[in-house]
C-alpha cells in the first residue's frame, strides 16, 4: 500500500506537476477558522486593509491586482495576503489573533506535509535524505490566503483571478473552497482542478523541477474569475529553502539542463523580470546551453 501511495506520487508529480492529498494531518476545523478569520480581514474597508501596517505585517504584505501590469493580460482580479513564517508571530493585534493562532497551526501542519512529500519525491532520485532538513528550516517559508472577488466582465473578457504562471518554490500545499476556478495547463490545454472539499492540492514548483533535472514539472497554472455571485477563498503554503540554498539539478542521469543558483539569486532576478515586464520567465532564464 505504501509502495503503491509512493508512485502514484512520483508519476503525478512526472506526469501532471499536481496531485492531491487526502488523510493530510490539517484538521478540518483549522481550515475552516482561517478562511472564516481571512474573510473578516478581506472585508474590511479598502483604506483599512491596504495600509502599511496592516495586521502589523511587512509593508506589501497585503497586496491587490497586479499593480506591475503592463497589458490588460497580466491584470488580476484578486487581493491577498503574503506572509513570510518569519511574519506571522507579529499579528499581535487582538482584532486578529484568531486568525493568526489558526495560521500559525496550518503553516506548522503544512511544513510537515510539504516537507515528508519533498523528502519522497527526492528518495526517487536518490537525492541524500537531509537535503530538504537541511535547506528548508520552518522559517523559509511563505503562506498566502486569497480572495476572488465576483467579476462582472468576466462573461464578456476573459479575466483572470491570477494570471497563468508557475510557483517559485519547492511544493505548494493549497486549501481551495469548493467555488472553483482554478485550472492547470497540460498537453496544450487548461483543465480545472475539481474541488475536493476532503482533499488539499499540491503542486510542483520551479525548484524542484531544477532540482529534479526535469523530472518533476512545475506546470502553468491560473485562477479563472468567476461571473457568477460567489467569492472564492483559498489558503497556500509554499515551501521554500532559505536565501543560500544552492539549487543543483541532479546530473547522474544525464546532462544537467539548469545551471546552479542559489534561491536568492532565482528570486531576484524574478523581481528584476516583474518589475521591468510585469511578467515573470522564471526557469527559462537559468537553462544550461543544452537548450540553446
Amino acid at each position: 500500500m505504501k509502495e503503491s501511495c509512493i508512485r502514484e506520487i512520483v508519476d503525478a508529480a512526472s506526469n501532471w506537476g499536481f496531485f492531491e492529498v487526502v488523510n493530510h494531518g490539517i484538521p478540518e476545523q483549522v481550515l475552516k477558522c482561517m478562511k472564516h478569520e481571512q474573510k473578516k480581514v478581506f472585508h474590511q474597508p479598502f483604506l483599512e486593509k491596504s495600509q502599511k501596517n496592516v495586521l502589523n505585517l511587512s509593508p506589501n504584505s497585503y497586496r491587490w491586482g497586479n499593480p506591475k501590469a503592463t497589458c490588460l493580460n497580466q491584470l488580476s482580479w484578486s487581493e491577498a495576503i503574503h506572509i513570510s513564517l518569519t511574519d506571522i508571530s507579529k499579528m499581535n493585534n487582538t482584532k486578529y489573533n484568531n486568525l493568526r493562532l489558526a495560521m500559525e497551526e496550518f503553516s506548522n501542519r503544512a511544513f510537515s506535509l510539504a516537507k515528508h512529500l519533498a523528502e519522497i519525491l527526492a528518495g526517487n532520485l536518490g537525492l541524500r535524505s537531509s537535503y530538504f532538513e537541511e535547506n528548508c528550516p520552518p522559517n523559509s517559508s511563505y503562506v498566502r490566503l486569497n480572495r476572488y472577488p465576483p467579476c462582472p466582465h468576466s462573461s464578456k473578457l476573459q479575466m483572470f483571478g491570477l494570471v497563468p504562471h508557475t510557483d517559485s518554490d519547492f511544493l505548494s500545499v493549497v486549501c481551495q473552497d469548493q467555488v472553483g476556478g482554478l485550472q492547470l495547463f497540460k498537453d496544450g490545454r487548461w483543465v480545472a482542478v475539481k474541488p475536493n472539499p476532503k482533499a488539499l492540492v499540491i503542486n510542483v514548483g520551479d525548484l524542484f523541477q531544477a532540482l529534479s533535472n526535469g523530472v518533476y514539472k512545475s506546470i502553468r497554472h491560473r485562477v479563472v474569475a468567476s461571473s457568477g455571485e460567489s467569492e472564492r477563498f483559498s489558503a497556500a503554503y509554499f515551501y521554500c529553502p532559505n536565501n543560500d540554498a544552492k539549487i543543483e539539478s541532479c546530473s547522474h542521469r544525464q546532462t544537467s539542463l539548469y545551471r546552479h543558483f542559489t534561491f536568492r539569486e532565482y528570486k531576484s532576478q524574478i523581481q528584476k523580470d516583474v518589475q521591468d515586464t510585469g511578467d515573470k520567465v522564471g526557469l527559462p532564464r537559468f537553462q544550461t546551453s543544452i537548450f540553446l
